[in-house]
């Protein structure tokens, strides 16, 4: 059975993932896609594609029916669902066969098997897999710590850590709110947690000719929220180790008669010890490490075997070569617990790719990304938006040349974690595999942003310099005149920036020659009304041009800086002697300035703002777009620090909204069910002395 033309059943990433082989093979492709994904890159590098209708953007990707109508108008033979959504939903493999369409996966019995983990542990404990404790009824659990699961889905959704019984009852029902948005199943069940435990996994594959072949393992404990965020290939583990949990993952798929791409989920403990943690039954984020160090193409493997061909010898004995590292780069806030961002990503740029979705020939980066310049990061969607892969030939080849790249690349428009992993990449114990499923918890320090406090300074001048180039560039008259250029030329420039550290003036003199004079960077002043006017006039009091008012740099000292260049898009400063390149890109009244450190986001502000509606004190604001799931307190009522107000969901999971004072509770404008923005009040706490 030939596959022609192939529907991919998803979006993003992995919709492009896979036409970029079905391009290299020659087979034709179809996307499918909601409102929201009209102009999404994978739209567009399809040779088809087809609208999902529907008033949700999510909801749309689940539609069995829709989906298959798409296929049907377009003549597509056969269907990839890719990884989320559908892709391990036993009726939407049933309803494609049915159809007499080809399906890209394994067959519709083993994923019913594997898709409700408290069945699959009993099947696979039977099969001889090794198992973790695990209780399907509050009233059974025996010993914390504990883990709450879905048992249906991934992705770290409706998972909760639960370490004395005092929470129990509030997680499993928190769990099971999650897993039934995310995956339309709010059934949960509860495991024991293993502290320091390592999350491994190992590749499957198998044909219809009964052959199932282990491709290697995979070391991803880095997570948060219970989600891999870091991953290698091949995992600095025991050879003993790695050959018992080949054995075990391939038992797993033997106990399911397995066909197709299959990943086998183990826990590995300090002593050694590995348990069955889930089999899913499809292709996995993470297979990029497996494929730059095996040479296979796993999407082809997957259309393969959908044909009825045997899985082909370098993938029945595959030869393991080097080292690969990958990074999920995602639209969020580290600081923030992780909250997921949105906006519209003004550029996207990593330096140094050397294949997109595809092989290496030799040491070098691979990026599989979902969005480009000008993608709308929405809320509808996992946060996810690329992944970076590196190979070399050593694990800290690889790692190292990852993290550089990363710390280069202009991400704009949108929060990211990148200097988190890049902070982890570069981390001594990274280096030396002190990794576990804990690692984020016990490290803080990687949390901290990669410009230290001391050279944002730095970064502002720069940003204020090009914005004066930028306005002298595109000045209709007098654009020869030298960049703040006045008949009294004691006075200085002045700019309002918000940044990393709140607003702050820049305030700076140049020479008759363009040259810097003077400069400062200080916490932004009010005019006398208060109303956040900065008066012009006053001169810097900094002797020559240094960082009067600022932090100081690494040596204790202000650094001397002088203007070596300064245009729109990039200006070049001498510090004590060191010069420093920044380039800059403006967005209105954003400045994205990227330096040697890593990258600021600095925004103009007017000298004289507008007046704006005040808040009353003690607002709570919406933090993204979501809706209010649960509201857990009533107007009236006292709270205290830390405790739960409302739940707002958004993009799939839940964001507790907690009291940040003692106080009370005067007003929650937003009902349960109740859809918000950005910015909306969702509650109000007065302190308790000025409760009324």
């Amino acid at each position: 059975m030939t596959i022609n033309r192939l529907l991919v059943a998803n979006r993003g990433e992995i919709a492009r993932r896979v036409l970029a082989t079905c391009r290299r093979l020659g087979v034709e492709t179809v996307a499918v896609h909601s409102d929201a994904d009209a102009d999404a890159p994978h739209v567009a590098e399809a040779d088809q594609a087809v609208r999902l209708p529907g008033d949700s953007p999510a909801e749309t990707y689940l539609r069995i029916d829709l989906i298959l109508d798409a296929a049907r108008r377009t003549g597509a033979d056969a269907v990839h669902p890719g990884y989320g959504f559908l892709a391990e939903n036993a009726e939407f493999a049933a309803a494609v066969i049915d159809a007499g369409l080809t399906w890209v996966g394994p067959s519709a019995k083993a994923i019913a098997a594997m898709g409700d983990k408290v069945a699959a542990k009993t099947l696979l404990a039977d099969a001889g897999v090794p198992m973790l404790p695990t209780w399907t009824e509050p009233d059974q659990v025996s010993g914390f710590p504990v883990l709450v699961k879905a048992a249906s889905g991934g992705g770290g959704r409706g998972m909760r850590v639960v370490r004395d019984a005092a929470g129990l009852a509030e997680a499993i029902a928190s769990a099971r709110r999650e897993a039934a948005a995310a995956f339309g199943d709010g059934t949960v069940f509860v495991e024991r947690y293993v502290e320091h435990g390592r999350h491994v996994e190992v590749q499957i594959f198998g044909d219809v000719f009964g052959t199932i072949a282990a491709l290697g393992v995979r070391e991803c404990s880095i997570q948060r929220r219970h989600q891999k965020i870091v991953e290698e290939a091949p995992g600095v583990i025991p050879p003993e180790v790695r050959e018992r949990l080949h054995e075990a993952a391939v038992a797993a798929g033997r106990a399911v008669d397995y066909v197709g791409a299959g990943t086998v989920e183990f826990l590995l403990t300090p002593d050694g010890e590995i348990h069955f943690l889930e089999m899913n039954t499809r292709l996995q984020v993470e297979h990029p490490v497996t494929e730059l160090c095996t040479g296979l193409d796993l999407v082809r493997l997957q259309l393969l075997v959908a044909e009825g061909e045997p899985l082909p010898a370098e993938a029945v004995y595959p030869k393991t070569r080097g080292y690969a590292v990958e990074v999920r780069l995602c639209a969020e806030d580290p600081a923030e617990g992780f909250r997921p961002a949105t906006g519209v990503l003004h550029r996207f740029a990593v330096p140094g790719v050397s294949a997109e979705f595809g092989a290496l020939t030799g040491t070098g980066l691979r990026l599989d990304s979902g969005v480009v310049d000008g993608s709308a990061v929405s809320v509808h969607y996992d946060s996810m938006l690329a992944k970076l892969i590196a190979w070399a030939p050593t694990r800290g080849e690889a790692a190292r040349a990852l993290a550089g790249a990363l710390a280069r690349a202009e991400l704009h428009g949108v929060t990211t974690n990148r200097d988190l992993l890049v902070r982890v990449l570069r981390s001594p114990e990274f280096a030396a595999v002190e990794v576990d499923t804990g690692f984020l918890d016990r490290h803080p320090e990687v949390f901290v942003p990669l410009v230290p406090s001391d050279r944002v300074p730095l970064y502002a001048l720069a940003g204020a310099l090009a914005s004066a180039a930028d306005r002298r560039a595109n000045a209709p008259v007098l654009a020869g005149l030298p960049s703040g250029w006045r008949n009294v030329p004691a006075y200085p420039q002045v700019t309002r920036l918000l940044g990393p550290a709140g607003e702050v003036e820049v305030r700076y003199r140049l020479d008759r020659t363009g040259g810097l004079a003077e400069w400062a960077v200080r916490p932004a002043a009010t005019g006398p009304s208060g109303d956040g006017a900065v008066p012009d006039g006053p001169r810097i009091d900094s002797g020559d041009a240094g960082a009067a008012g600022s932090s100081t740099g690494a040596g204790g000292g202000i650094p001397a800086v002088a203007l070596v260049s300064a245009a729109p898009e990039r200006v070049v400063l001498d510090a004590d002697g060191v010069r420093y390149a920044y380039r800059v890109h403006r967005v209105g009244t954003l400045s994205h300035v990227d330096g040697p450190e890593g990258s600021v986001t600095l925004t103009e502000l007017p000298r004289l703002p507008e007046p704006t509606a005040e808040l009353a004190p003690g607002s709570l604001l919406a933090p993204l777009p979501g809706t209010v799931t649960r509201v857990h307190v009533a107007a009236g009522q006292r709270v205290a620090a830390g405790d739960l107000l409302l739940t707002l969901e958004a993009m799939k999971l839940e964001h507790p909204v907690l009291a940040p004072i003692d106080g009370t509770v005067v007003e929650l404008p937003v009902p349960t069910g109740g859809q918000v923005d950005t910015g909306a009040v969702l509650a109000v706490v007065n302190p308790l002395e000025d409760a009324r």
